[in-house]
């Protein structure tokens, strides 16, 4: 069920109107929820919520272990127990036909001569994403940062919560499953917020993203030309400003919904397209993901603890596993190793050639930092390699011979657009919609409500998914 939709509408006035009714008690709202939760997900593929119960199973039974078990080698047993069921799930659905290629790719270079008939796996909408979430509360059990949940109604619920099952953000178990133990009930400031940020959410997504966006990215990527420089640029910037609307709507969405319930969630976006640096960066985009790589991959990995060397190691790999956890492909590869490049480059620019940062050569950073990140899109966006090569050629115009594909209409209208989005970040990177909110007059913030709701209804979008739900 997607946020874009009637029917999710319809869904979410049911499920408030239920959960705000006096008649239940609070285990049963949160049973609604549960069961909400499991509707939610099944619409897309109802026997997929099979894997949603048996990795809820799976983590209950060894966090309920962890919390009782004394033995070293069988608290490491009941954790790998956990780590491997996930993961498992994950490799296979979404990693088996990818590696399945790659084998027969191998064998056949060595002169084996082995074809395989593609799996054509089914990808369980969100599975990085509940996976991740529901690892992280095995974990910290392990290590002793959280309690065990009180009961598995709680524990389920936390798993399958839907404003944020699909795409994130990414809760730890501390942030999320303390809020059911005790009764919710948003206030009415909250209420209206939360619906506000859904809207917002919506705005982002259906207006900007699709209806602004999707269309150019498309055309470009989608092209079997050699393109032009100005067109390779322009596609790729339509693409950045696409999947940031994108992903920063669904995660606004989620955070409203759940506030509309009376549960906070936590940003997962802040303005990062203003960021100063690729550090700066991973602290603003899709922040739970970030923090979770930081804190199960690139710490355990050894961190900052062990030297330089180590250090340098343990950033790369934890960039490249961070690429190939959005998809199964190279391109995503490339993707993780340009940010661990960037990332290394900079910490040895920090140490070698450091500079103070002020308000004057800020913006420069910002802008050069901005630029860096398209060069990266190009590879999260390409289908194959060898198209994303073509596309960064043109954008450094090493081919000269490209063609044109887009209209004057089409540069104008995306340049706006994300020319719009880089400056609003910019003004906007050490502030938050809400307290920009309040210090605007309620009539003139009445007014904005109600025309990005009218340019909701009448870009009549065509229910587009959104993009993190392949990952």
């Amino acid at each position: 069920m997607l946020f874009n939709s009637l029917s999710f509408v319809l869904f979410l006035i049911i499920v408030l109107t239920l959960y705000y009714l006096k008649l239940f008690s609070w285990t049963n709202k949160k049973r609604l929820l549960l069961l909400a939760s499991y509707i939610f997900y099944g619409v897309w593929n109802p026997p997929l919520v099979i894997l949603l119960w048996i990795s809820t199973m799976v983590d209950w039974t060894a966090g309920k272990r962890l919390a009782v078990e004394k033995n070293h080698k069988k608290r490491k047993q009941w954790l790998l127990l956990s780590i491997c069921v996930n993961l498992g799930f994950l490799a296979f659905f979404k990693y088996g036909d990818f590696l399945l290629e790659n084998f027969v790719t191998v064998v056949n270079a060595i002169g084996v001569d082995f074809q395989a008939r593609p799996m054509d796996i089914i990808l369980p909408m969100g599975i990085s994403f509940y996976t991740f979430q529901t690892m992280s509360y095995t974990i910290d059990m392990y290590k002793g940062k959280t309690e065990r949940a009180r009961t598995f109604l709680d524990f389920a619920l936390y798993v399958t919560f839907f404003p944020q099952l699909v795409a994130g953000p990414i809760v730890r178990a501390k942030e999320l499953i303390s809020q059911f133990y005790a009764p919710k009930r948003a206030t009415a400031n909250q209420f209206i917020w939360g619906l506000f940020l859904l809207t917002m959410g919506l705005f982002q997504k259906v207006v900007l993203a699709d209806t602004l966006l999707s269309g150019t990215a498309d055309n470009v990527f989608g092209s079997d030309k050699l393109l032009h420089g100005v067109d390779a640029w322009i596609g790729t910037l339509a693409f950045s400003g696409q999947i940031f609307f994108d992903f920063a709507g669904y995660s606004t969405c989620a955070i409203g919904i759940a506030l509309m319930l009376g549960i906070i969630l936590p940003d997962n976006f802040k303005y990062p397209y203003a960021s100063l640096g690729f550090s700066d960066l991973w602290s603003r985009w899709h922040i739970s993901l970030s923090s979770w790589l930081k804190d199960y991959l690139y710490i355990p990995l050894g961190g900052n603890r062990y030297g330089i060397t180590r250090m340098y190691v343990a950033l790369m790999l934890t960039m490249l596993l961070g690429g190939l956890w959005h998809g199964a492909a190279w391109t995503f590869m490339v993707w993780g190793g340009l940010h661990g490049t960037y990332l290394i480059l900079e910490k040895l620019q920090k140490q070698y050639i450091p500079f103070e940062i002020n308000k004057w050569n800020g913006i420069v950073l910002a802008f050069i930092t901005f630029s860096c990140v398209n060069i990266t899109w190009v590879f999260f966006r390409a289908s194959e390699f060898d198209k994303a090569w073509n596309m960064i050629k043109s954008m450094f115009y090493l081919q000269t011979d490209g063609a044109k594909i887009l209209g004057n209409i089409d540069i104008i209208k995306v340049s706006v657009v994300v020319g719009v989005l880089f400056l609003c970040h910019w003004f906007m990177r050490n502030t938050s919609m809400k307290e920009v909110s309040l210090k605007i007059n309620p009539m003139f913030l009445g007014v904005f409500w109600a025309v990005i709701t009218f340019l909701i209804v009448i870009a009549q979008g065509s229910g587009e998914q959104f993009i993190y739900f392949q990952f």
